[in-house]
């Protein structure tokens, strides 16, 4: 197997009207991999990966997909399906039509049938794309990406609009494509989604790549955190801990196993009740608020 990585970005800048959007950004995704790329709107991110599908041309630096320039259509379009965040079918077409269209388009061989019941159109099959609900059309954006099971496929906040079980359905689908070897390029906003799914994140502000590294090691980077309150009258808590507004405690370590066995046997020797206790490691959007105020 090929060591050479599906998507390599080099130190790739992109400027509009000297207004630098992208600044020196590199990473790499690897064959099988669901990368996240995440940031907040203005961070780059959509324009960092319109290069890398082959749609705008860097300011400096170089992007390759698959060992070439994501420019060469011919060469790369056919390996890769894009979920963008709006596909703008016709109105006019069907369900069925529109699918099969956009499958032509791609150079790639599937079966409309199968397409419609992976996505849960089946049932719709014959209804205009003018009067699918907003679910339905993410559905539909869904389809038309992996039609003939691309090598590459990027989705662009892909469940926004769908329902608990059609995100389900969505995530199983991805789930079967990577089990093909495919490899996921993700943006959303539902970080717990990147959290759950995503191999690897990269975190975007500001057009600069600040963080990247697996969930594991992105949370790292901050302490968890112990909260709880204490009945009236108690005595003061073993652990440092700062004392909020509403009368709840908080400890922030990176000892959270430690810390938490010191807590509940000092409350179990003191007969203390800890009220509303809640302990966990740091969440991703943690790490993210972080950068955002940094």
């Amino acid at each position: 197997m090929s060591t050479t990585p599906v998507i390599d970005v080099d130190a790739l800048t992109l400027t509009y009207g000297g207004f630098p959007a992208v600044k020196d950004l590199s990473f790499q995704v690897d064959r099988g991999e669901l990368y996240a790329l995440l940031g907040t709107n203005g961070a780059g991110k959509t324009s960092a990966l319109e290069t890398v599908e082959g749609h705008r041309a860097p300011t400096s630096g170089a992007v390759r997909v698959f060992g070439k320039d994501p420019r060469d259509r011919a060469a790369v379009r056919p390996r890769m399906g894009i979920m963008l965040q709006e596909s703008g079918f016709s109105a006019d077409l069907t369900v069925r039509e529109t699918v099969g269209l956009v499958g032509r388009l791609t150079g790639r061989d599937d079966d409309v049938g199968r397409l419609l019941d992976v996505a849960g159109l089946t049932r719709k099959a014959g209804t205009k794309v003018g009067q699918l609900s907003g679910g339905e059309k993410r559905r539909l954006d869904f389809a038309t990406a992996v039609y003939g099971t691309p090598e590459l496929v990027f989705l662009d906040e892909p469940t926004t609009g769908l329902d608990i079980q059609s995100r389900d359905a969505l995530w199983d689908a991805v789930d079967r494509l990577r089990e093909d070897g495919a490899t996921v390029v993700l943006t959303t906003h539902y970080l717990e989604e990147a959290q759950q799914r995503a191999d690897r994140i990269g975190l975007m502000h500001q057009g600069v790549l600040h963080r990247e590294g697996t969930v594991a090691e992105l949370t790292r980077t901050l302490p968890s955190t112990i909260h709880f309150g204490l009945p009236v009258p108690a005595p003061s808590p073993p652990l440092l801990a700062t004392r909020g507004v509403d009368g709840k405690y908080l400890v922030e370590t990176f000892g959270l196993q430690k810390d938490l066995h010191t807590l509940l046997t000092w409350a179990q020797d003191h007969a203390v009740e800890l009220l509303d206790l809640q302990a966990g490691p740091t969440r991703l959007d943690d790490v993210f608020r972080a950068i955002e105020n940094s």
